[in-house]
């Protein structure tokens, strides 16, 4: 019977990654891709979980075993059902049909946690549902759940990996979701061929008499407290791990889900070889404690060791290269494996001690699954909402750390007052002293890994929503250096030319630029070039990550006559700490020019801003004669614009491609008048004074076309980015767009 239990949870475990994936990125659509909303989506998905938890732990023990794998089953048929059903509920309902009119964030929970509950419920139930069918024996329940649980943690693991890595690239969030679809049918057919088997298996009975120790390793409310804190501490240092990772790695498509697949594969391993051990341990309380501690110390110590290391590693992982590709790529893999699996299969190990100390009756196992499952699930819903928003808004990513330290120490020392003073505990507690005292601050922390020599200056800021870091090379003199935003370098100061290009080229074109939105701030250069108009009386400039604009105006105050002070003491421009695409759908504000800055269709959630349905919003929101400016990005990206905007130019070699609902008022000659003229240049010249050939960057090919230019269909779609799994669709270049028609 295990044996084809564990296929059918292993399965089961896969497919719920797979389904986790799709619907946090259809449902951060309609909640906003801020860290925020991105909280309230994962606090939804993580409540339905516990419900489903709570459910099994009451009805469980009611069921015989062959009823049980039945309720099993249909779980898995439900939750197949509405990976099929989801698209039209979560994408098309939800984030399309609700867009932008509920705005409090507790309206955007109970949605979330409406459009989940069905499926996560029916997910969160099965474990518990599962151990009351295979105990069979006390001698055997902890190790047989222990390594169920291990199975479908380490399918889970396999889930994310092969799902962010291949399975997304290739069929897409839609085709992921079939493919989840089958794996649960599949997990529930394996499932009901065991029926057969079980029907003769009586429902185990209560005890004749109470035992003399019921509870020998402690009660259930004990476990549940410490089980909460455990999963506190091991959501948390996942969430760490995305944001070190993610800056070493340039937060990519496949980076989140190679640490969560690696945690989770590591976790579930963990879960398995500590299974085997719990039959003959005869007090499974101090293995708990220990590899508890134990994996947070290891955790500390790999964080420390990554952050002492990279700087050594620069001629490969350098901050100043992208790492997208190649060697960097291999070694920021390499890296991830090594910073999260330790810890996590060590950590993971904790969970079959949690059963062998708590499961003491046959009659309630699936009572107890639950409820251990259940606190489980809520301190991982409390680590991540307490790390993404609390604590590193409050305290950092090292005061986290710091935090965590004091945590695991004071979980040693309940131990340690129970239990005796004992060597291997002791020590794991110098250790998390030595965490709490030792590790590196945010201000060091974050200047080695953004290579700050001792002759460089520095702006800086994070916040929940992100890091930015601008590493002063002439502190003193004038602000000059790379401005990273969460690893990437997205600009310079002084501005990047293309930068500039893309933020003059709208309001030099657009006859009266009154009203401009910018989506996207960066390194400044982009809403710097927009105030280049006399004409224009407003400009709103949104940035997803509130570092960014912390740390441009900590720039200005120190260089207030530099390009930036000018730009932040202009009173016609104002910056907000907004989702871009949540504020086009829920404002009803019509501008004359909007501008999106530069990104990379390689970054994670790029593909939210290149996506035909994006810019069907962006249509939307642009007044009669009003321009929308994108850098063409890629081929894919240019025949996407072109395919939504009934009227589109493509400016060479400057890349930038120019819409419109109405025709544009684009002429070449007297656009290169404009940039010539001694104001114009002499503002652009303030944000680069060694680049003044901007006629250059539209000397090339003009590629135009009009609504009766043939298009081909939008390639980049909300359900479909491909550039930004470029891996598996590569990133073709603007030499493979075809020119439209008679051009």
């Amino acid at each position: 019977m295990l044996p084809r239990l564990s296929v059918a949870f292993f399965a089961s475990g896969f497919a719920a990654l797979l389904c986790q994936i799709v619907w946090q990125r259809m449902l951060g659509i309609f909640a906003g891709s801020d860290t925020v909303s991105a909280a309230l989506v994962v606090g939804a998905f993580l409540a339905g979980l516990g419900l489903g938890s709570l459910i099994g732990a009451k009805v469980a023990d009611r069921l015989s075993a062959a009823r049980a794998v039945i309720g099993f089953a249909l779980c898995e048929f439900g939750v197949a059902g509405f990976a099929l059903l989801s698209k039209p509920f979560l994408y098309d309902f939800l984030a399309t049909g609700l867009s932008g009119t509920v705005d409090a964030p507790g309206a955007i929970f109970a949605l979330c946690f409406a459009g989940l509950v069905l499926p996560t419920t029916l997910m969160g139930a099965s474990l518990p549902l599962l151990a009351r069918a295979i105990a069979s024996g006390l001698d055997s329940v902890a190790e047989r759940i222990g390594t169920l649980y291990g199975l479908n943690t380490l399918g889970a693991g396999l889930g994310a990996l092969l799902g962010g890595w291949v399975i997304v690239g290739h069929v897409g969030f839609l085709g992921a979701l079939w493919i989840a679809a089958a794996l649960d049918a599949f997990a529930a057919l394996l499932a009901l061929s065991l029926v057969p088997m079980l029907r003769p298996l009586p429902r185990p009975a209560a005890p004749a008499a109470a035992a003399a120790d019921p509870a020998p390793y402690g009660g259930l409310p004990l476990w549940c407290v410490l089980v909460f804190l455990s999963g506190y501490v091991i959501v948390a240092l996942e969430i760490v791990w995305v944001r070190l990772m993610g800056q070493i790695g340039q937060f990519h498509a496949y980076l989140f889900p190679t640490v969560l697949g690696i945690f989770l594969l590591a976790d579930g391993a963990g879960m398995a070889v500590a299974a085997r051990m719990v039959r003959n341990m005869r007090d499974p309380r101090p293995a708990f404690f220990i590899t508890q501690a134990g994996g947070f110390v290891l955790a500390a110590l790999l964080l420390f060791g990554v952050w002492w290391l990279l700087p050594h590693l620069s001629e490969v992982v350098t901050v100043d290269r992208y790492r997208l590709h190649g060697e960097p790529l291999l070694m920021v893999m390499l890296l991830t494996l090594a910073v999260v699996g330790p810890p996590a299969f060590v950590i993971g190990m904790t969970f079959p001690f949690v059963q062998r100390a708590v499961q003491q009756d046959l009659s309630s196992v699936g009572a107890r699954v639950g409820w251990v499952q259940l606190a489980n699930i809520a301190g991982n819903a409390a680590g991540s909402l307490g790390t993404g928003l609390v604590t590193f808004h409050l305290l950092g990513t090292a005061g986290t750390v710091a935090l965590l330290a004091l945590a695991s120490f004071l979980l040693l020392l309940f131990w340690m007052a129970r239990g005796g003073l004992r060597a291997p505990e002791a020590l794991l507690a110098i250790a998390c002293l030595g965490a709490l005292l030792l590790f590196p601050g945010n201000a060091a922390f974050w200047s080695r890994l953004h290579l700050q020599g001792p002759a460089h200056g520095a702006a800086w800021a994070e916040d929940r929503s992100g890091v930015a870091f601008f590493r002063d090379e002439t502190p003193g003199i004038e602000p000059s250096g790379p401005f990273f935003i969460q690893g990437f370098s997205q600009g310079r100061i002084p501005f990047l030319p293309v930068h500039q290009f893309l933020g003059a080229v709208g309001p030099l074109i657009h006859p009266a630029p009154r009203d401009i939105l910018l989506i996207g701030v960066g390194s400044g250069g982009t809403p710097y070039a927009a105030t280049v108009s006399p004409q224009t009386e407003r400009i709103r400039a949104v940035e997803l990550v509130q570092p960014v604009i912390d740390a441009i105006r900590e720039i200005g105050a120190r260089y207030p006559d530099s390009a930036i002070g000018a730009m932040l003491r202009d009173p016609r421009l104002s910056l907000e700490y907004a989702d871009g695409r949540r504020l086009l759908a829920r404002d009803p504000t019509r501008y004359d020019i909007i501008q999106a800055d530069a990104v990379l269709p390689e970054a994670s959630h790029s593909g939210l801003l290149y996506s035909a349905e994006f810019l069907e919003q962006v249509r939307a929101r642009l007044a009669p004669g009003g321009l929308y400016v994108q850098w063409a990005a890629s081929a894919r990206s240019a025949e996407t614009f072109a395919a939504v905007f009934p009227y589109a130019l493509l400016l060479l070699p400057g890349q930038a491609l120019i819409g419109s609902n109405d025709p544009i008022p684009f002429d070449p000659e007297r656009l290169a008048a404009r940039f010539r003229d001694p104001a114009v240049l002499a503002h652009l010249l303030r944000g680069n004074r060694d680049f003044a050939d901007f006629p250059a960057m539209f000397a090339g090919r003009v590629l135009a076309w009009t609504p009766e230019t043939p298009r081909v269909p939008a390639p980049l779609t909300d359900v479909f980015p491909r550039d930004e799994f470029y891996l598996n669709n590569g990133v073709p270049g603007l030499e493979t767009l075809a020119a439209p028609a008679g051009r």
